[in-house]
């Protein structure tokens, strides 16, 4: 009598269930379809020989696990799992779209730099920025150019014609 009641009461949730799925939208049912496949593919193939899930796999499955809910349909990983490779994904997304900084100027620029400080030590960095930009039409900030200057050992003057205090 047990056996026959629970086969009655999945038959009801199965029914629920199928109501459900009229009422979704046919892009959540083919998102599902889609996860529920990837997922039988990776268990027959476990079933074969276990391997650990590629990249490809993670990332389908993110993307798919977005267009539904995906915590009804999940088998082969636990979903602490699909989150987790979620985030990896909006990591990955970030660091390729922020990229650090502005790109460094060319190491020939930064040797000229170093040149012109070393050969004119009365100069600073305003006065390197401006004779770049003049004489060569080379654009670039003091600050950039203070960057690449050399550093005069501690102290030591500053090598312009300042007064010095004591």
């Amino acid at each position: 009598m047990a056996a026959l009641f629970k086969i009655i009461v999945q038959l009801v949730v199965d029914a629920a269930r199928f109501a459900v799925l009229q009422v979704r939208s046919t892009r959540s049912v083919q998102a599902e379809n889609l996860f529920l496949r990837r997922q039988l593919g990776l268990f027959r193939e476990r079933g074969i020989k276990p391997r650990r899930v590629d990249s490809a796999t993670r990332i389908s499955l993110a993307i798919l696990s977005r267009l539904f809910d995906w915590r009804d349909a999940l088998v082969v990983v636990q979903p602490k799992t699909i989150i987790r490779w979620q985030r990896a994904g909006w990591r990955l997304f970030w660091r390729w779209k922020c990229h650090s900084g502005r790109p460094r100027i060319p190491v020939e620029l930064r040797a000229l730099i170093r040149k012109m400080a070393q050969d004119n030590p009365l100069w600073g960095e305003e006065r390197v920025a401006n004779e770049l930009w003049v004489k060569l039409n080379i654009r670039v900030s003091p600050r950039t150019v203070r960057k690449y200057m050399p550093k005069r050992p501690a102290g030591q003057p500053r090598g312009d014609q300042r007064w010095a205090h004591s």
